[in-house]
């Protein structure tokens, strides 16, 4: 019995050592643009001075916000849909809800500006239907799971007590799946202000964090491009870390 136990661990510390390698390739650019930024420490100080970078800065986290709660006012009923009801063609909607995790970011531009043309060109609404494309999936399938992990009888009960199938939905249903779904929005928020690629094409304009460090990389270089791009990893990493401790604080 112990040696089975011990082969176990051994296979576990094993994998574990090889898993390390894509955690260790993930921390390691993001603890490197940090100790280099905190060298050039001027140069950090001048860009947050920057009028240009603070209203791209809250460009990003307003239209990322805004996604967010799009994707999941549309996202959730969506998710409830396909977690609770058989029907003709449901495989065909869940592909079309993952189709935007295989398409080429900048693809996905040229589809929208081929779509909706003049009506997203550099606009407020152009940013959001970018982000909206590429980020809705999380909404969507973390919404279905969520639902999914819900036992149905303790909506028929409460049907079955006069509770109509919305406030079943609404006082059962919603908060047994809220976990997953906040999981999701916080995926959603994370995944829509880390566009760039349908945003350059569909909306360079007005600019957004993410499309001044291309521009400021393009035009002057790796040391004007490195401090926004800072900026933006540590206000990312911050929300997203927020919002993480809320929703399992939520859980506990």
């Amino acid at each position: 019995m112990k040696r089975g136990n011990a082969r176990r661990d051994y296979t576990l510390y094993f994998f574990a050592a090889m898993g390390s390698f894509l955690v260790v390739y993930i921390a390691l650019p993001l603890v490197v643009i940090l100790v280099k930024q905190a060298s050039d420490w001027g140069m950090l100080v001048k860009t947050l001075q920057d009028e240009l970078v603070i209203k791209a800065l809250r460009n990003s986290l307003i239209t990322a916000t805004a996604t967010a709660l799009i994707a999941l006012l549309f996202g959730v009923p969506l998710g409830y849909v396909l977690a609770r009801k058989e029907f003709p063609g449901k495989s065909l909607v869940q592909a079309i809800v993952d189709v935007p995790i295989v398409i080429p970011h900048s693809v996905v531009g040229i589809m929208l500006l081929v779509t909706f043309s003049s009506a997203i060109l550099d606009s407020y609404t152009g940013i959001i239907a970018a982000m909206l494309f590429v980020s809705a999936p999380f909404a969507i399938n973390a919404a279905r799971d969520g639902f999914l992990a819900v036992d149905e009888e303790l909506e028929h009960v409460a049907r079955t007590l006069g509770a109509s199938r919305l406030r079943a939905f609404f006082s059962i249903a919603l908060p047994m799946a809220f976990p997953a779904i906040a999981s999701g929005a916080i995926m959603t928020w994370a995944r829509a202000i880390s566009e760039v690629g349908a945003i350059l094409i569909v909306a360079y304009y007005p600019k957004t964090a993410q499309v001044l460090v291309m521009e400021y990389f393009n035009n002057y270089g790796l040391r004007a491009s490195r401090p926004i791009s800072v900026i933006l990893i540590v206000m990312s990493l911050t929300i997203f870390i927020i919002l993480r401790w809320l929703v399992g604080r939520k859980n506990a």
